[in-house]
């Protein structure tokens, strides 16, 4: 592995007041890049042919955490996405933003009340097109514990309830060998690492892959094609890479504090990020800058993005 990177971004890609912007995904069939604002209840969708200028804005009638893409598509649903949304997993049209829902999470567990309590937050899609979304508590209702739930949605559209007492589950990801799942729990400061059985999308052995060690919160995540993971570091202004060691082995820093979630696009490594209220020594323009989205060539390409294998 080489020794240790930096780069350093210093003006964003879409100058947005976004509050939460979250999400990226780089969908290369369509040459768009899409992002949400989980607490604005927007979808972006930008056509990187044309660049900044063509930034489409569609409003939806519930949060949305994460996007994927359905594999097998057929002529009449060719506009459609799969979303984890507040209650649980969603069809969303790209062209219009309507939204709805093919499993309400809660509803299925027999806990209605908590519907209203939390949402989705962070999401991938595993090698045999399952798709797995972590929920939380909702900010906007109370302060996140410890009673948030990693799912896995089969292509059968069987609900699975997989990891139990986590608090902001994000980056989701799997190492090259496809034998190693990826989980981020935010306040912990940790990346946790599970042994994953690829054909029946088990898990087990839980154990720290990566300790941030200091009080900011490692965010979403993307892999590249080495196996190493990039962690957004909200309140820490950096993307930081790890080895599949778990090594600190680079950074990329920004010019403000929170930033959410990286994803690739070719070399490209696009940032998302959040609102920041206060400016300091550290970051005098994080007031300026939060809420934008950045990117930077970072000279590796990231790991293919997964579909979801939808049965009808």
């Amino acid at each position: 592995m080489a020794t240790f990177q930096r780069w350093t971004v210093s003006e964003p890609y879409v100058d947005i007041a976004g509050t939460l912007l979250e999400g990226p995904f780089f969908d290369e069939d369509k040459n768009e890049f899409r992002f949400v604002d989980i607490w604005e209840q927007k979808l972006y969708a930008l056509d990187l042919a044309k660049g900044p200028g063509s930034l489409k804005t569609l409003d939806t009638t519930a949060s949305i955490g994460v996007t994927v893409n359905i594999e097998n598509v057929d002529d009449s649903n060719q506009e459609q996405i799969v979303v984890a949304a507040k209650e649980g997993f969603a069809f969303v049209n790209r062209n219009t933003g309507d939204l709805s829902y093919i499993s309400k999470a809660w509803e299925i567990q027999n806990e209605p009340e908590k519907a209203a309590r939390m949402r989705f937050n962070d999401g991938a899609v595993d090698s045999h097109g399952r798709f797995w979304a972590g929920s939380m508590n909702d900010p906007k209702v109370q302060t996140p514990v410890n009673e948030g739930v990693l799912f896995r949605l089969d292509p059968d559209m069987k609900l699975h309830r997989m990891v139990e007492q986590v608090t902001i589950p994000n980056g989701i990801g799997w190492n090259l060998a496809n034998d190693t799942m990826y989980l981020t729990d935010s306040p912990t400061g940790k990346i946790y690492a599970f042994d994953f059985q690829a054909e029946t999308g088990a898990i087990s052995n839980r154990r720290v892959h990566y300790d941030l060690g200091e009080p900011k919160e490692p965010d979403g995540f993307a892999i590249d094609v080495e196996g190493c993971i990039w962690s957004a570091i909200y309140g820490g202004g950096k993307v930081i890479r790890i080895s599949p060691e778990g090594k600190l082995i680079g950074e990329v820093s920004l010019p403000t504090r929170n930033i959410t979630c990286p994803a690739f696009v070719g070399t490209e490594l696009f940032i998302t990020t959040a609102k920041d209220e206060a400016n300091d020594d550290q970051f005098p323009d994080s007031v300026r800058y939060g809420g934008r989205l950045f990117k930077i060539d970072v000279g590796i390409k990231g790991q293919p993005k997964n579909k979801f294998r939808f049965q009808s």
